[in-house]
């Protein structure tokens, strides 16, 4: 399929350029991830056919249907789709950012930053779920400004950022070994699950928090990304152009931050997502730009089939999602690497 851009006039004069491959690949993964959803509804103790769980989530199941998929299995799969796509999203926006496929939030540290926060929140204060969440939400926080701080010489560069980060994430998964091994035997339990990355128990409180924050979030990226593909030129071709660069590059920072941040505090530190999702979206859609909605629509579908896999693929032994995307990133990472070796990029 070759890559084919259209101007699309609007009635009031306004020109929008549609690339048609990436807008294919868009519903396609939209379909995929949508599929993969009702596939693991149905999927359980007390397995539903696809079609009975349609008509249940169109309101025509019986009572048993209905308890079971609104209330148990729903939720846990809105979760899925929107720390999929959190990820995808924001490990696009950091890639474009660093204009550098190693740049997202995994290598970068912010998933060991919410860890460092959730374990707090599990040694420390031995807190609930509410106060772990909102743990991992500002220890995310924290270590997006540390990295953005030291990273600023003048402005914020892709290599300087992508190695401010590793140096950080180092730094915070020591502090993290240390908490672990001044937790008792219940906590240190407890904050190993956590850290595995998980959907298992989700539920409507961790859906709605996390929905309004992707409300917001998402047509707030969405609306920059023209001056982020500016950005990826350099910095004084987007000067040139009219793009407040640091202001555009601050701006997004802290979306993508607060959307990976997030994830891990609705999830736990989902592996590899992140930087996964947007190097395969821009394989499909074979489009230059930061390609966000192709990469929030990839890390939706990516996670919930992960899900599926995880529930389904090892038998009656039932794995954490984010063991199942841990094996599959490190696999892509490594080939990434090997690749980016051979085009003499590193």
């Amino acid at each position: 399929m070759k890559t084919i851009n259209r101007a699309v006039r609007s009635p009031g004069g306004l020109s929008i350029r549609l690339d048609v491959r990436a807008f294919i690949v868009v519903l396609l993964l939209l379909a995929a991830a949508l599929t993969a959803s009702v596939v693991l509804i149905g999927t359980g103790d007390f397995p539903i056919p696809a079609a009975d769980v349609l008509r249940t989530l169109f309101g025509q199941g019986n009572e048993g249907q209905e308890f079971i998929v609104n209330e148990l299995r729903l939720p846990r799969v809105l979760v899925g789709l929107l720390v999929g796509a959190s990820l995808g999203l924001g490990g696009a926006l950091f890639q474009s950012i660093s204009r550098n496929p190693l740049g997202s939030p995994d290598v970068l540290g912010l998933g060991q930053g919410a860890t460092a926060g959730a374990l707090t929140m599990i040694v420390l204060f031995s807190g609930d779920a509410n106060q772990v969440a909102l743990g991992a939400l500002v220890g995310g926080l924290v270590t997006g400004l540390a990295i953005y701080v030291l990273a600023w010489k003048r402005g914020v560069h892709g290599y300087r950022l992508v190695l401010v980060g590793i140096g950080v994430s180092a730094i915070v998964t020591a502090v993290n070994g240390y908490l672990l091994t001044k937790s008792d035997i219940v906590d240190a339990a407890r904050a190993v699950v956590w850290m595995t990355g998980s959907l298992d128990g989700r539920d409507w409180d961790q859906v709605w928090p996390l929905l309004g924050l992707c409300a917001v979030l998402v047509p707030l990226a969405l609306c920059n990304a023209r001056g982020l593909r500016m950005m990826e030129m350099g910095d004084d071709v987007s000067y040139a152009l009219g793009v407040r660069v640091e202001r555009v590059r601050l701006l997004l920072m802290v979306a993508a931050v607060l959307l990976t941040a997030s994830a891990t505090a609705a999830a736990g530190p989902v592996s590899f997502v992140a930087l996964t999702a947007p190097q395969l979206a821009r394989r499909l859609t074979r489009s230059p730009g930061p390609n966000l909605l192709p990469s929030l629509c990839m890390g939706a579908a990516l996670l919930v089939t992960a899900d599926w896999l995880s529930q389904r693929a090892f038998g009656a032994e039932q794995l954490p999602v984010g063991v199942v995307t841990g094996v599959l990133g490190g696999v892509y990472l490594l080939w990434l690497l090997v690749t980016e070796r051979r085009a003499g990029r590193i």
